[in-house]
């Protein structure tokens, strides 16, 4: 069946069924592709390969509750896991496939990663009953109201709690999406959120949305949070390593994925 692909609306209910199938089938294959680079273990930000250990974005104390979103394989919680044990780590995802994945790497393993499958959207958790919500690449791009994340996200936290996300850079989606020297040029504007749409048969497989800085900053602020910080990684001289769009060529010339920390307002527990 022929595969059809462009910019088009899509709306939430085709949003959130094409990626939840979409992932479902796709899990196993993208971890056998890109598990190298991710580790069974392993918190990376994105694809230049920067790691939390890095960057310290989360800035963890003992006791506090973390739950990470678009967890897909739960690599990012799995390490939370394996390197500290005073604090308590859910890993959520609105694929079952991509939890069955992180299953299977959780097998034999002394301390599994807690697994809840949900939408980012909606999330089955208490009012202000987390200290830190992250995601790395997950949710955020794939979610037609990424605004009902953020709320979310927010609703959950508790007063002082920290929310931390990274997504594609949105200036990327004025540029074809390949790695080479065509992909230095922009060819799309970068106001048009217009979403990517693949389909097949008329059926919608998968879709992601863009939104440009200005957007998703207004976005935090109207869930009640305080912006923090907007993090633009640059292409670290150690990876050599290309990743659909993402190579070293663009990301030394172009800003290719967007972190962006925000907290709740308040004091944390314990001030």
């Amino acid at each position: 069946m022929t595969l059809d692909a462009g910019r088009r609306p899509a709306s939430t209910t085709e949003t959130r069924d094409a990626n939840r199938a979409w992932w479902d089938a796709e899990a196993e294959d993208y971890h056998r592709e890109h598990g190298d680079f991710l580790g069974d273990a392993g918190f990376v930000w994105g694809p230049e390969g920067w790691t939390e250990d890095e960057l310290g974005l989360l800035d963890l104390a003992p006791g506090m509750t973390v739950l990470e979103i678009g967890a897909g394989a739960a690599q990012c919680s799995r390490r939370l896991v394996r390197d500290r044990d005073d604090v308590r780590v859910v890993a959520s995802d609105l694929s079952r496939g991509m939890l069955r994945t992180a299953q299977r790497l959780d097998a034999g393993a002394g301390r599994p990663v807690p697994l809840l499958q949900c939408d980012g959207g909606r999330l089955p958790v208490a009012d202000a009953a987390v200290d830190r919500v992250f995601t790395a690449y997950g949710v955020v791009p794939f979610v037609a109201d990424s605004a009902a994340v953020l709320r979310e996200a927010a609703r959950v936290l508790r007063p002082g709690g920290r929310l931390v996300f990274s997504t594609s850079h949105p200036v990327r989606w004025a540029f074809p999406d390949v790695p080479g020297p065509e992909g230095l040029t922009a060819t799309t504007s970068y106001f048009d959120r217009t979403p990517y749409v693949e389909s097949s048969g008329g059926v919608v497989t998968y879709v992601e949305h863009h939104r440009t800085v200005g957007d998703l900053v207004r976005q935090v602020v109207g869930a009640g949070l305080v912006l923090l910080d907007l993090v633009e990684p640059e292409w670290p001289d150690r990876n050599p390593q290309t990743w659909g769009g993402w190579s070293p060529l663009r990301g030394r010339l172009l800003p290719g994925t967007l972190v962006v920390v925000a907290e709740r307002p308040g004091a944390p527990r314990g001030a």
